[in-house]
């Protein structure tokens, strides 16, 4: 079989495999924290970092969010990394914008982050802080998820299909269910451009 072969059928069983009630779970998050007036802030890094800059858009634009991703803006992103650290850059962002409980973090990423092994401090960090002013958390990960997985309200977790895929698979995966959810009738509010020419 072809690689290319090989990487659509795992694509496929992920697709088969993934927990919809997980992803309905989620939904409800989400919509909690719009009726309340709360805030989506999504984190990533990395090729999840595009993935939320292109997710921020589509809250806002389809799904009627005020959501915004940190990594957006990379001269306060830089200069925090500079002048604070790298582990500190999203915690304090969120403190900039005052963070409260009704808001909520949609955290999109690979491992999920893990202090103990220095993967990703940045987005623990940000969710230790999220947990102690009462934000909800949603997450999108593979392999176990780590620390977003251990303290997350809804995590979606893409199943490990092939080891030596899990980046590719996990950061592809991040599309599927964030369009899942803004394309939800629970959340969606605005006609997308193609459907509305039908």
């Amino acid at each position: 079989m072809s690689y290319a072969s090989t990487h659509l059928q795992e694509t496929i069983e992920i697709a088969r495999s993934l927990d919809a009630s997980v992803c309905e779970r989620a939904v409800g998050v989400l919509l909690a924290t719009r009726q309340a007036g709360g805030r989506l802030f999504i984190l990533g890094v990395g090729g999840s970092a595009a993935n939320a800059s292109h997710a921020v858009n589509d809250f806002r634009k389809i799904a009627g969010f005020e959501a915004y991703a940190p990594t957006d803006n990379v001269s306060e992103l830089t200069a925090r990394t500079n002048d604070e650290g790298w582990e500190s850059v999203f915690v304090e962002w969120l403190r900039g914008s005052r963070l409260r409980a009704t808001d909520c973090l949609l955290v999109f990423s690979v491992g999920g982050g893990d202090l103990a092994r220095n993967i990703s401090p940045n987005l623990v960090r940000a969710l230790e802080y999220a947990r102690q002013v009462g934000a909800k958390i949603v997450g999108v990960v593979g392999r176990d998820g780590g620390y977003t997985a251990k303290v997350a309200d809804a995590v979606v977790l893409v199943p490990v299909v092939n080891p030596n895929n899990i980046t590719p698979h996990s950061e592809a995966f991040q599309a599927v269910v964030w369009h899942l959810f803004v394309s939800h009738p629970d959340l969606k509010q605005a006609v997308t451009k193609w459907e509305g020419t039908r």
